[in-house]
C-alpha cells in the first residue's frame, strides 16, 4: 500500500474476495463488482500473467442442477479481465472485447477453480486462456477472452 492511502467503500468487498492488500488502492473505489459478489467468486493469485481464483458451485447451477455455462464464462471473464487490468495499469482500463468457451465436463457440487494464463501482453490487446477444474483437477472448461487496452478518459 501506499503512504497516501485512503481507504474507499469496498475496502471490505475487495478483502472478502482475496484481493491482495497492495491492490485495495487501485480498486478500493471501485469494488470487484456485484456479479463476482453474488457469484462468490474468490481470488487466490493475482498477477497479469496469472490469475487464480475459486466459485462455488452451490448457488452458481442452472435448472438440471449442475454448474450453469454463463456461470464458467463469467468466472473465466472476472479473472480475464482483473489480469488484463492489472497489465494495463493506472490511467487505462481493460475492455472485454472476445470471449469463447468450451464445456468439457458437468459438476453439481463442489468448488470451480480458474487458472487464466496469459497467451499475449501486448500494449493495446491482451489475451488469456482460462482453464476451469474441479476439486480433483479434472478440466471442465476451457475459455479464452481478448481485452482492449485503453486510456481512462478525464
Amino acid at each position: 500500500m501506499t503512504d497516501n492511502f485512503t481507504p474507499g467503500p469496498y475496502t471490505a468487498e475487495l478483502a472478502a474476495a482475496g484481493i491482495p492488500e497492495e491492490m485495495h488502492d487501485w480498486l478500493g473505489h471501485y469494488g470487484v463488482g456485484a456479479l463476482v459478489v453474488k457469484m462468490g467468486i474468490h481470488f487466490v493469485e493475482m498477477s497479469p500473467e496469472r490469475t487464480v481464483g475459486t466459485m462455488p458451485v452451490e448457488g452458481n447451477t442452472q435448472v438440471a442442477g449442475i454448474l450453469h455455462g454463463g456461470a464458467h464464462v463469467v468466472l473465466a471473464e472476472t479473472l480475464g479481465s482483473f489480469a488484463a487490468g492489472m497489465h494495463a495499469g493506472p490511467q487505462r482500463q481493460a475492455l472485454g472485447i472476445d470471449i469463447s468457451a468450451t464445456h468439457h465436463r458437468a459438476i453439481t457440487a463442489g468448488t470451480v477453480t480458474g487458472t487464466c494464463t496469459a497467451i499475449h501482453l501486448g500494449r493495446t490487446l491482451t489475451t488469456h486462456e482460462i482453464v476451469m477444474t474441479d476439486e480433483q483437477g479434472r478440466r471442465l472448461s476451457t475459455a479464452r477472452i481478448t481485452n482492449l487496452i485503453r486510456d481512462i478518459a478525464e
